[in-house]
């Protein structure tokens, strides 16, 4: 923990290890501190879209000269960024369209750049602050333990002309800490940039009612809060997405996290009635239906994940309409089941540019999103723009605007005032 970060310590919370308090309080949108990134990596499907070093989104970025992939803002950024970009620069020339590391070994490639390059002393101790506890090399399953095999033969193949390799067991324990403790970079609408670790947001422990939010300017991370905050409450995030029930929440946050929550919410289940509603009818539905339409849905969002890269979008949309029409005899619109299809198809309608079909899911999930979510919830505001901007492309401009508003009174208080995705904003809005 950095000494100069004011207003927050370190301590032993309780069942917990490791965590993060307030020594002040802290009002709600109020900034309790930002942390730069140790190592970060932009998407490579973004590049072209956002300069390679400092993750600003602009037109007009000027690529590489050798590889013509990575792009920059300048010629200051891409100085800044060639200590790390040179680790792929030739690789990409030479391997062509079969340069092909995952994201997660392009990370811990940089990762190791930085364990050997960084003239900052304590550069190996954060680094082992980063998975403090956190590691769980013990607990991986052999999926997972494959994975990473095959991520090291790929870090192998393609970083060994510019990198010394620690031992494997050492590589198992890095990669295992960057998927405990690796950030997911995303933008205003939640779409994917890149992937980044954060020290200092690392020691921050979960909950399914988080008192602060994570948002990112550039490759910075800012830590806000998003309910008032009094001296000594522990700085709370949330590690995956709240929407769901209690037993889906803990499943998730075992098998990444591999540990339960034992939150409010998740003692009393106060929320999961709403969360799994079905369709009012005059004869209640047996328990054993629900359940038994529980597991459909678990078992078609499994294979959605599954099978995404290998489908086109047409049969993406086919799958997600059945699933709907199937769930839809036993649950409600607003059960979080029918939402996660619901949003899974609107996804692929603005892949394919069909924006009344876009329209037609996001207004179905945004007053359940609006109930389900706490109030300043990024899934909330992202839904907001969304639909915005689809109003405003089909000039319903009265429509465009209140939803444009809608998402900035969000946003103000999770990326602050000052932020860039603000300015936009407030230029679409006039």
């Amino acid at each position: 923990m950095k000494d100069t970060i004011q207003g927050v310590e370190r301590f032993d919370s309780p069942g917990k290890g490791r965590g993060l308090r307030v020594t002040k309080p802290f009002k709600v949108g109020e900034l309790i501190f930002s942390c730069p990134a140790y190592s970060f990596v932009l998407s490579a499907k973004e590049r072209g879209s956002y300069c390679e070093y400092c993750f600003n989104r602009k037109e007009g970025l000027a690529r590489c000269g050798k590889c013509k992939k990575a792009c920059y803002c300048n010629a200051t950024c891409q100085r800044a960024d060639w200590s790390m970009h040179k680790l792929e620069c030739s690789s990409m020339v030479a391997y062509g369209p079969n340069w092909c590391p995952s994201e997660t070994v392009r990370l811990v490639a940089r990762i190791l750049a930085s364990m050997k390059t960084q003239k900052e002393r304590n550069a190996s101790e954060k680094l082992m602050l980063i998975g403090e506890m956190q590691t769980h090399v013990e607990d991986v399953d052999n999926a997972r333990r494959e994975v990473n095999e095959s991520e090291i033969a790929g870090l192998h193949r393609f970083y060994s002309k510019h990198l010394d390799f620690p031992d494997h067991s050492a590589l198992l324990a890095l990669f295992s800490q960057v998927a405990c403790n690796g950030f997911t970079v995303e933008d205003e609408e939640l779409s994917h940039m890149g992937t980044a670790v954060y020290p200092d947001v690392a020691l921050i422990n979960h909950s399914c009612q988080p008192s602060v939010i994570v948002t990112f300017k550039g490759t910075t991370a800012e830590v806000r809060a998003v309910t008032p905050m009094k001296k000594m409450d522990e700085v709370m995030i949330s590690y995956i997405d709240i929407l769901y029930p209690t037993d889906d929440r803990n499943s998730r946050l075992r098998d990444s996290y591999y540990f339960t929550c034992d939150c409010q919410e998740c003692k009393t289940q106060s929320k999961d009635k709403a969360k799994l509603k079905v369709r009012k009818r005059s004869d209640p539905y047996e328990p054993e239906v629900v359940s038994g339409m529980v597991r459909y849905a678990r078992k078609k969002m499994g294979e959605f994940r599954a099978i995404k890269s290998e489908k086109t979008p047409s049969e993406l949309l086919e799958m997600c309409v059945q699933s709907l029409d199937e769930m839809g005899t036993v649950f409600d619109d607003a059960n979080v089941y029918m939402l996660h299809m619901m949003y899974q198809a609107m996804g692929v309608c603005l892949y394919l540019g069909d924006w009344d079909g876009a329209i037609h899911y996001g207004e179905k999930i945004l007053k359940p999103y609006s109930v389900l979510y706490p109030a300043y919830s990024l899934n909330v505001s992202s839904m907001y723009l969304k639909l915005g901007r689809l109003y405003m492309g089909l000039e319903k401009r009265s429509r465009g605007l209140n939803a444009l508003k809608k998402a900035m009174a969000i946003m103000e208080v999770a990326h602050g005032k000052d932020h860039q995705y603000m300015a936009e904003l407030r230029k679409e809005i006039k």
